[in-house]
């Protein structure tokens, strides 16, 4: 078995501070973030996959694109840190992009199914 194996049964998104104070002020500043091809918020689109934020308010994302050959891979991270790195608290950010797992439409949150007509 090498170190790189997954363990059978880990999930493939680490999960998210969710019980941090920051969390849904985080959550909300990634909601400002559109995708241009997309009008929904890179958020509720599932883009988003882990916010992790420690102790001292440093705030790791963990994001991806719907396609890896999006036109704007390389801004998209940026978009991202500015729109969480003013709110009050946070002492730094970092985004980092994967594209394991891919994302899916099965992603999407039921409100942007419901605003791009696919419930």
């Amino acid at each position: 078995m090498t170190s790189e194996a997954k363990v059978e049964g880990a999930p493939l998104i680490k999960p998210s501070t969710t019980d941090h104070p920051l969390y849904e002020q985080v959550v909300d500043a990634c909601r400002t973030v559109f995708d241009p091809e997309i009008p929904v918020n890179i958020f509720d689109l599932g883009l988003v996959y882990t916010i992790e934020i420690s102790p001292e308010n440093e705030v790791d994302i963990m994001m991806t694109l719907t396609a890896p050959g999006c036109p704007v891979a390389g801004e998209m991270p940026g978009w991202v840190a500015d729109a969480v790195e003013p709110l009050p608290g946070v002492k730094q950010v970092e985004v980092k992009m994967t594209f394991d797992p891919p994302w899916g439409m099965d992603m999407m949150s039921d409100e942007a199914r419901l605003e791009l007509g696919f419930m």
